[in-house]
């Protein structure tokens, strides 16, 4: 187990299963669909696989070199997909699950925006955000959107403890309310303001 109770063998399972649906999504996209809207309204497909590139493309340099938000600066912005965004995705999910898989990583003190966090912590946030960006990026694209339940459960126990805080942040609409009965992942996406 982890500092934080988490099996680390577990976790970077279910980091490394959220790539590869994200993964099978972007490579899914078609020429035509790279600028139509997304549930996340004020980004395109374009804009929401450029975004989740850049999460991943932070996490070597934060996590294995011990860098901070202010040492790598802007170094991740603009077009990060160029000419073939599905080489562009599996280059940066690649190195980012490296970057969580190395030998002490999860234990590691990673500086982050909001302030110094477990790798594992860390690992398990990026992970619950990579499983609602696929059903985003599904939505975008009329794909089929069920997500996996173990990604969807895991996603669930890690956002319910700060969802109340996720609107403030900005990064997310308001939670949006479940009739009872509703099932895991219309639970988890109404908890990140997404309705099915």
């Amino acid at each position: 187990m982890g500092a934080d109770g988490r099996r680390p063998d577990a976790l970077l399972d279910q980091h490394e299963q959220a790539l590869r649906l994200f993964g099978e999504y972007v490579r899914a996209v078609t020429d035509g669909q790279w600028d139509g809207p997304t549930p996340c309204t004020e980004w395109t497909v374009r804009e929401l696989v450029g975004h989740v590139v850049g999460e991943q493309l932070w996490i070597p340099p934060l996590v294995t070199e011990g860098r901070t938000v202010e040492d790598v600066g802007d170094a991740f912005s603009g077009d990060l997909l160029g000419e073939d965004p599905a080489a562009a995705w599996d280059r940066a999910a690649a190195a980012a699950h490296a970057a969580f898989a190395a030998p002490g990583a999860l234990d590691r003190t990673v500086h982050l925006s909001y302030g110094p966090s477990k790798g594992a912590a860390y690992c398990a946030e990026l992970t619950a955000d990579c499983v609602v960006h696929a059903w985003d990026l599904a939505r975008g694209i009329g794909a089929d959107d069920r997500l996996p339940d173990g990604l969807v459960e895991f996603s669930i126990k890690e956002v319910m403890p700060y969802a109340d805080t996720l609107a403030s942040s900005g990064a997310y609409a308001a939670p949006v309310e479940v009739p009872p009965g509703a099932d895991a992942q219309t639970r988890l996406l109404a908890l990140v303001g997404r309705a099915r």
